[in-house]
Parts: structure tokens; C-alpha cells; sequence
């Protein structure tokens, strides 16, 4: 393995190489990096793994993510977490584990850091030290650094696969029943509107994704993110858009609530809202509730009943009106909850399907279609769809 002193000395000599280009070609980079390692084979006994591990390692620090490159391009690899510059996790097959490389400094990984999040037009500095970006595969990627973070920058890339999961990989995974999939796709078909929900890393984008190739190909689809991640199937009528932050340049902010608002302006069969977590979330239930049916979005909660509860809270922070108000447009906008959870030595799973049915004594009332059974081990049909006029009306029922 070749030495840590000997790789900074080499970046530097590179970084002084070609401090005076605005831009370097990867194949000058290639070259120069070949030329300094082969200056040092031999003093530094460097054996021909070492030399390749080496020119490698100084393209990644020049033009990659340096130390992260190697995860980058790992296919296997769903979570990278860098906690500082010397401590990094990677999540595997759903288990965590420390990493055994690091940065060579602070100043580098905040290189990284800068290079991603410039990279998607968005600022990250001591006065904004919180920002989410995106790599050029999709991959998203959350970014903190001082005075925010107190023990270093802290970098957090969630991957995704490259092919498209589709729900017959999900059903093949284990993660829902094929007879659960089925209806879930005829809900979508016939223009249910649906709300997943799921804790953090429960798979709700991934499963959102696939339920998405069941839309009818002829519809128009507007899909509003912070960052742009979903990847709708099938879709020729597609709009994506993505909010923007502020910026020193004067630039004011573009936010999920004023892409929803636009979205209604552009004719729309449905909006699919990557994840509501604001006050974003009263302009969903409105869109819901005036004709805009069939539409998604994902949401954090703990349970189906949790989703509910969690989503009068985040539209009462926008809307001064009382609660029952809001839950009886609840229960009259969105027709049903998937929630996801992990399962232990299981991974990912549908947990529960539940219908809502209306309002009763002020609260919203649900109808459980499916409910993960603890001692079976597997999801199971525990009812049957009440409200089955859009089935009808689609051919579906």
C-alpha cells in the first residue's frame, strides 16, 4: 500500500501543476498523475498494484470524490455517511460499517463538500452551513459544516440503484405480497390518491418510483422535489420541477409551496410531490381537494395512524382553520396510506395499507386493507376497499 505522505506530496505538486488553468482535461490529469507516480516508483518501492491504487487515488482527489470515489462506483453501496474527516460509514446489504480509508484533511473533504453542492447552484458557507444536493447519478446527498456541525463537516450520500426497481422487483425482494401489488396498481390506475409513509431509509422514493409505472401513459405528470430524485416510469407528459434556494446573488427562494401553487396552472392529470415536511403540505391537501386526484407524495411517520396525525400537523402550521376542518379534507382528499418500515434481518417491507373512510366524532376514520403480520412474517389482506367508485368509474371494479 503506498504511503499517505507520499500521496499529499503528489496531489500538491498536481495542485501546483495546474494552479494557473481554469480548466484540466481528465486525460491531463491521467497523465501528469503517471508521470509523478512513476518519478517515485522506485525510490518509494512501489509495486505495480501500488502504482495503479496511487494515479487512481490522485485523479479522485483532483476530479472525483476523492477518498469517496471507490464507494461511488460500488453498486452495493446505499449510504455513505462521513462523520469528519477521519471517521466514514458505509451502509452494505442494510448493515453499517466503519470505513477504513479517511480524508487526508478537513480542508479536503470540505473541497468535496463545495465542489458537490456548487456543482447543483447551491451555497453552503458559515452564514447557510446546512444544504442538500444531488450527485450526477441521482444519488442524494446532505451536507452540514461549521458552526453547524461541531466535529467536523459532516457528509451524508443516500444512493440509489442504477436500473430502475421496478414492483416486480419488490415483490421478488420480499418488500410487498404480489396480491398487494396488484391492488396498489389498480388504485393507481383508477386515480387513487396515495400517501406513503415510512421512517428515514424506509424505501418510500424507491417505492413511490415503482407504483408510479402503473400511471395511465397518456396522462400529464408534474413532479414537484426539493431535489430531483424520483424517476417516473413510462410517462411521456412529464414536467420536473425543483425548489431553489435563495442565493448572495439576489435570487429569491423557490419553494415545494410555490411549485405546487404553479403546478395547478399547468393542466396536470396528477402531482406527485417527492416528500411534504412543511407548510407545503396545505397546498398538496388543496390541490387534492379540487380535482387533482391520483396524485403521490411520501411523508416520515412512524405508522399509518401516525402519517395522518403528522400530516394535520404540518398543513395547521400553514392554515388558520380548525383541525376537524382540516381532517375532513384529509379524508376527503387522500384515499389511502402505504406505510413502510424496516424489518430486522428482512430489510424493507410494505407494514401497512389502510383506506381512509371518512370523518367520525371529528376524527378521521380507516379502513385496514393489509397489515404486516409479526408471527407469519409476512404481509396479509385483512379487508376489503370500501369506497369503490373510482374503481367503477375506471373499468377497474
Amino acid at each position: 500500500m503506498y504511503d499517505e505522505a507520499l500521496a499529499g506530496k503528489l496531489r500538491q505538486a498536481m495542485l501546483e501543476t495546474f494552479q494557473d488553468r481554469a480548466w484540466v482535461e481528465d486525460e491531463e490529469i491521467k497523465a501528469e498523475a503517471d508521470r509523478l507516480v512513476m518519478e517515485v516508483r522506485h525510490e518509494a518501492c512501489l509495486t505495480a498494484m501500488d502504482r495503479e491504487a496511487l494515479k487512481r487515488h490522485l485523479f479522485d482527489s483532483m476530479r472525483g470524490l476523492d477518498v469517496l470515489q471507490e464507494l461511488i462506483e460500488d453498486d452495493e453501496v446505499t449510504e455513505i455517511m462521513v462523520n469528519g474527516p477521519d471517521h466514514i460509514f458505509v451502509e452494505k446489504a442494510g448493515q453499517i460499517c466503519s470505513w477504513q480509508k479517511h480524508f487526508e484533511s478537513r480542508e479536503k473533504l470540505e473541497d468535496v463538500i463545495q465542489r458537490i453542492v456548487g456543482d447543483c447552484n447551491r451555497v453552503i458557507n458559515e452564514r447557510t452551513p446546512i444544504a442538500d444536493a444531488r450527485l450526477p447519478d441521482g444519488s442524494r446527498v446532505n451536507a452540514v459544516i461549521a458552526p453547524a456541525a461541531i466535529n467536523g463537516p459532516i457528509l451524508t450520500i443516500r444512493r440509489f440503484p442504477k436500473e430502475r426497481i421496478t414492483m416486480a422487483d419488490l415483490i421478488r425482494y420480499g418488500s410487498v405480497t404480489k396480491e398487494a401489488a396488484d391492488d396498489l396498481k389498480r388504485y393507481v390506475r383508477s386515480g387513487y390518491s396515495i400517501l406513503i409513509s415510512g421512517g428515514t431509509s424506509a424505501g418510500k422514493t424507491t417505492f413511490l418510483n415503482a407504483l408510479s409505472n402503473a400511471i395511465p401513459k397518456g396522462e400529464r405528470v408534474i413532479t414537484i422535489e426539493d431535489n430531483a430524485e424520483l424517476q417516473i416510469q413510462g410517462v411521456a407528459n412529464l414536467v420536473s420541477l425543483e425548489a431553489k434556494s435563495a442565493n448572495m446573488e439576489g435570487n429569491k427562494a423557490v419553494t415545494i409551496r410555490d411549485l405546487i401553487k404553479s403546478s395547478l396552472r399547468m393542466r396536470p392529470d396528477r402531482v406527485v410531490v417527492g416528500e411534504v415536511r412543511g407548510e407545503e403540505a396545505a397546498e398538496l391537501l388543496q390541490a387534492l381537494n379540487t380535482g387533482h386526484t391520483g396524485s403521490f407524495s411520501t411523508i416520515h411517520a412512524n405508522s399509518a395512524a401516525d402519517t395522518l396525525n403528522r400530516f394535520e400537523t404540518l398543513v395547521m402550521f400553514a392554515m388558520d382553520i380548525p383541525a376537524e376542518a382540516i381532517r375532513r379534507q384529509i379524508a376527503s382528499g387522500i384515499d389511502l396510506v402505504v406505510y413502510l418500515g424496516r424489518v430486522p434481518n428482512k430489510g424493507r417491507r410494505v407494514m401497512e395499507i389502510v383506506e381512509l373512510d371518512g370523518l367520525e366524532n371529528g376524527v378521521v376514520r380507516t379502513n385496514p386493507l393489509y397489515m404486516w403480520d409479526n408471527e407469519a412474517g409476512s404481509l396479509k389482506c385483512v379487508g376489503q376497499l370500501r369506497h369503490r367508485d373510482k374503481l367503477i368509474l375506471a373499468g377497474e371494479g
